[in-house]
């Protein structure tokens, strides 16, 4: 696969998975599966370059395979309400991947094993985002509709960590790749906080400027102080927070909600 492959994903009653190539003829259609639900979020693996996890409206996680022409390999059918987020982690020494739920669980999977490995509770509300850390083998961070931020460890059932981020709920959150303990959350009070393990009385940052709740943030694999956000105002958004003046630059190419966005880690340039 080339290193300019992107996703796509949407969900109206039934989803499609549609894997897309750049290259000098624009963005061309490599493979497409169908599910019968919603697909809300999708991972590529980390150890086998065609292979992909989405996770849809009927609670179930599909893996699927490029060079299959049918779909899905396996379906995990163990959330009891919409899936949500799903992830696949990126230490060395361990291919696992965590989905999070409407039901307001979060399910640690291993892809050669055929049910979940275990099952996180504390939550309150829906489960709107779980993402690995880049840094710590088995640990992940959830952004809740119950205002929260929770780090957790897979070695241990219960939550490691619960940070009250907002006074809304949360939609998304994400690790930056150069400092182990600080993660940045967007929320529907249209704002982005950034919070640091080691003291989470007050956030390290707070970013202001989208008018609409917040639906995705990631920081820059290439600056540890430069991340991106996109939201319903259909705008996305790129900052630098060591800044006095950190937003960098408004994009309104969007016409309608702006519902997710990530960063290439091969070209520094392409979002």
């Amino acid at each position: 696969i080339s290193c300019d492959v992107l996703f796509h994903f949407a969900g109206l009653g039934c989803g499609t998975l549609a894997v897309l190539e750049q290259n000098e003829a624009g963005i061309v259609l490599l493979r497409s599966f169908d599910w019968n639900d919603g697909l809300f979020d999708v991972t590529w693996s980390e150890n086998n370059e065609n292979m992909l996890i989405t996770c849809s409206g009927d609670g179930s996680l599909q893996i699927w395979d490029m060079t299959k022409t049918k779909g899905p390999l396996q379906v995990y059918k163990e959330h009891t309400l919409e899936a949500y987020s799903v992830d696949w982690s990126q230490t060395r020494g361990e291919q696992l991947v965590v989905s999070g739920s409407w039901d307001q669980t979060a399910k640690l999977w291993d892809p050669a094993v055929g049910k979940s490995l275990c099952t996180f509770k504390g939550h309150e509300a829906v489960i709107y985002s779980t993402i690995w850390s880049p840094h710590i083998p088995g640990c992940f961070a959830s952004a809740s509709g119950d205002q929260t931020l929770r780090i957790w460890d897979v070695k241990t059932p219960g939550v490691k960590l619960v940070i009250p981020a907002h006074q809304a709920e949360v939609l998304s959150c994400d690790w930056c790749k150069y400092d182990e303990n600080l993660l940045v959350t967007g929320a529907v009070d249209c704002s982005l906080k950034g919070w640091d393990l080691r003291n989470i009385r007050q956030p390290v940052f707070v970013l202001l400027g989208h008018t609409y709740a917040i639906r995705r943030v990631k920081f820059s694999p290439f600056h540890a102080t430069i991340l991106a956000s996109c939201s319903y105002d259909f705008t996305v958004r790129f900052w630098d927070f060591s800044k006095p003046n950190p937003l960098l630059e408004t994009v309104e190419h969007h016409t309608e909600f702006t519902c997710g966005l990530d960063l290439s880690l091969h070209n520094r340039g392409q979002v």
